[in-house]
């Protein structure tokens, strides 16, 4: 087959009018409209996608990782000498570790060189380099192979957004996860629990996806002594709580997973305040010490979660009466920063130091309350002082009323 030089311009023309609009990519209008460069007359899809990610801003072409002859316009001399076709998952490995492992090229850009060792010791890394199981994931598989985005683009399969969907591609597949027995309800269970809906609904991208707890190219599930320190790279607060606790020691020798004898992995479910009891039952039993413990630390913060809302209301109630309630708000400020501190006490089980916390609360919010109550009982004596006013104002009237009715008759 011989590309005729006609037909590489023409292709040349509508490559140049479909090229997008960014200045990025402008900057690489000659890389895809090149009339010499002869890969674009059979592959202009994949040219036209590789234009709009970040290797073409770099200019870096079709031969960079296929080699071949991109100036020839046939297709043998083309695909002649080191020409590398589809690769192989294998190969896929080792051509983006050409650069990726690479400190030298890899530094420029503030990229980590350390990809390829990550991999090695992630679970996907051992079933394709060691085992040779085609089943596992490759970089292409999380990264598409031609149109590669910055993970801040929101169309980028490593964006916070599109990461569980990208790790959904495999692991929602019942064929074939159940080929290693595990589950496929991930990405549900996710987007129900606190971080997918920090992530889903609130926008916020500090919540962790699924590679903030497991890695991204170094991908495995934490081991058993390592739950509560990998939660910890976000919670630290509370992982420092729950080592200085009764708990923490049971998870430095193992004997239960850390943060996940609490709270599920992919649920991340939020303990109520009113369920504590119940779930140190659940493991302790009714009767035991610790139960005591938890249903000790329920009541207090219940009792101070209540408090709260009673000063709230005693705050809109003065407002709305019109008197000024600055001090009370700072108070109410006051007693709510403690009331959080409640939930680093959940961890530790420190009882004393969830008594204090009640008493700061109580402290303010009691402050606010008697507040309330005296201005209540200045407005209902200020009533009483309108009684005797409103009934001489009353009686004036009368009077003058009777005093007309005697002129008229007289």
């Amino acid at each position: 087959m011989r590309c005729v030089p006609w037909a590489l311009g023409i292709a040349g023309v509508l490559l140049g009018a479909a090229a997008p609009t960014q200045a990025h990519a402008l900057q690489q209008e000659p890389a895809v409209s090149d009339s010499t460069y002869g890969c674009i007359i059979c592959h202009a899809d994949k040219r036209r996608a590789f234009s709009q990610g970040v290797h073409a801003e770099r200019d870096i072409r079709c031969e960079r990782c296929h080699g071949g002859d991109p100036t020839a316009i046939e297709i043998m001399p083309a695909h002649a000498g080191r020409f590398l076709g589809t690769p192989t998952k294998l190969e896929t490995v080792r051509l983006c570790s050409e650069c990726h492992a690479d400190p030298d090229q890899m530094r420029q850009f503030g990229l980590s060189a350390d990809q390829l060792a990550e991999f090695r010791t992630s679970r996907h890394g051992q079933l394709l380099l060691e085992a040779r199981n085609d089943d596992a994931p490759t970089c292409t598989d999380c990264h598409d192979a031609h149109l590669i985005r910055r993970t801040a683009d929101a169309r980028s399969e490593a964006h916070p957004t599109n990461i569980p969907f990208t790790c959904a591609t495999c692991h929602e597949d019942e064929a074939l996860m159940g080929r290693y027995g595990i589950p496929t309800d991930q990405l549900e269970r996710y987007r129900a629990g606190a971080h997918g809906i920090a992530v889903f609904e609130r926008r916020n991208f500090a919540a962790p996806t699924c590679i903030g707890c497991h890695g991204s190219h170094a991908a495995l599930p934490p081991r058993t002594r390592e739950v509560t320190d990998v939660c910890g790279h976000c919670h630290q607060t509370l992982a420092h709580e729950f080592y200085a606790g009764p708990h923490g020691a049971a998870a430095r020798r193992q004997a239960i997973p850390g943060c996940l004898a609490c709270h599920s992995n992919h649920g991340t479910e939020r303990i109520a305040f009113d369920a504590i009891a119940d779930l140190c039952a659940s493991c302790h039993g009714e009767e035991s010490t610790m139960s005591t413990l938890g249903r000790a630390l329920q009541e207090e913060i219940l009792r101070a979660e209540e408090e709260l809302h009673l000063a709230a209301e005693a705050i809109e109630e003065m407002a709305a009466s019109g008197r000024p309630v600055e001090d009370e708000r700072f108070r109410y400020v006051a007693a709510f920063t403690a009331f959080q501190q409640f939930a680093a006490t959940q961890h530790s089980l420190d009882i004393e130091h969830a008594e204090e916390l009640g008493r700061q609360v109580r402290s303010n919010t009691g402050v606010i309350r008697a507040t309330a109550e005296a201005h209540a009982e200045e407005r209902w004596e200020h009533r009483l002082l309108l009684i005797p006013i409103w009934f001489l104002a009353l009686s004036a009237v009368a009077f003058a009323a009777f005093k007309l009715r005697e002129l008229r008759l007289g």
